[in-house]
């Protein structure tokens, strides 16, 4: 038994005695464990084990830095030439509940200026959504660049933005997809893994990520400082993705210069949007059933789903109004006005709405 060996077996028997005799480790031993199961020093049960207790019993602020550790030692970083990027941070698990706006948005806010880059994986439980890497691929895109490349793609002032894959920028975490698939209810990573920063600038990067429920501002933004963001944008978005509702006033939170997080009220209707839906709805003509075995995952048509989304948000970029299009202004008015590229999100919403009515954004893509 080596000495991963043993630290896990010492967890394990802390992390897993029951709701009330269980005890916290360390953020080293954290770290310790979680590379133990990158590296595939300990078997799955352990593994499994290790994030099932860890889950049930809470895990504490430390534990969940130590193993933000250890998945961001297995991460390939690359530096884009550019000052700053922005990390657009949406759910690896997907939508499946409504299409996705936000794989177009790091080419939006390219036109404007501000670098971005977008990172995910093809399929992942607990939803097994329609992905960032779905929706891309069906609108003709790469998705299977190395992190060097996708660097060189963003500080091509031609382009200005990328995508990135999981199963490029930190293999070892994407080889535990299956394992996560059987341990079926969210883990630490599902928290984690949105924190790798595999693209960052030369002077700064700054995180947009997406929540749904109350505690996890405060754990998104401890991570993010954690992992070295300059900034953070938390949004209250739909899906627990980075746009939020379009029809109704949402909660977000933000910090600067790795301060304190504050909260913000952020109102559609105040930057014109007028939408009676929350977000841009499934085809009606799109299959959906239940995954066999599963009352939560929502199985879709993902090809087809993928390629609606795709259509829609390559309209938006045309200047074709709709909940496409609104989601895009309202997602680029937050990143703008949070950066300081603009004074008021009214302001970032009108730039956002002038870029997309040129085409302007339609051209990078191309």
């Amino acid at each position: 038994m080596n000495q991963a060996q043993r630290t896990m077996r010492s967890i394990i028997q802390r992390i897993a005695t029951g709701p009330e005799l269980s005890k916290d480790i360390s953020l080293e031993e954290a770290r310790i464990g979680m590379q133990a199961i990158l590296d595939a020093e300990v078997d799955q049960v352990q593994a499994g084990i290790f994030m099932i207790a860890l889950r049930m019993k809470r895990e504490t602020d430390d534990e969940q830095r130590g193993v933000l550790d250890a998945v961001r030692d297995a991460t390939e970083q690359a530096i884009a030439d550019v000052d700053e990027v922005v990390d657009i941070a949406d759910p690896y698990d997907g939508y499946n509940r409504c299409l996705p706006a936000s794989p177009f948005l790091a080419p939006v806010l390219a036109e404007c200026g501000v670098p971005a880059v977008s990172h995910g994986l093809d399929s992942v439980g607990p939803k097994f959504g329609v992905t960032h890497r779905h929706v891309l691929a069906a609108a003709g895109l790469p998705v299977s660049l190395s992190p060097s490349a996708a660097a060189a793609r963003i500080a091509d002032p031609a382009c200005g933005w990328s995508y990135v894959d999981q199963r490029a920028f930190a293999p070892k975490l994407h080889d535990l997809v299956p394992l996560r698939g059987t341990i079926v209810k969210r883990q630490v990573i599902t928290t984690v893994e949105v924190m790798a920063r595999p693209i960052r600038g030369r002077k700064k990067t700054h995180l947009v990520t997406g929540y749904v429920h109350k505690p996890y501002p405060r754990i998104y933004a401890l991570l993010a400082r954690h992992a070295g963001f300059d900034s953070a944008l938390l949004v209250r978005g739909v899906e627990g993705g980075v746009v939020p509702s379009l029809r109704q006033t949402g909660v977000c939170f933000n910090y600067q210069h790795m301060g304190e997080e504050q909260s913000f009220d952020i109102d559609p209707a105040a930057l014109g949007i007028e939408q009676s839906l929350r977000s841009v709805p499934l085809p009606d003509d799109l299959p959906t059933t239940n995954r066999a075995g599963d009352d939560i995952a929502v199985t879709l048509d993902v090809p087809a789903t993928a390629r609606a989304a795709a259509q829609a948000g390559m309209a938006a970029l045309e200047g074709q109004r709709g909940p496409t299009y609104d989601s895009l202004v309202l997602g680029g008015a937050l990143v703008l006005w949070h950066l300081g590229r603009e004074q008021t999100r009214q302001a970032g919403a009108d730039r956002i709405r002038g870029v997309l009515d040129s085409g302007a954004a339609m051209r990078r893509l191309r």
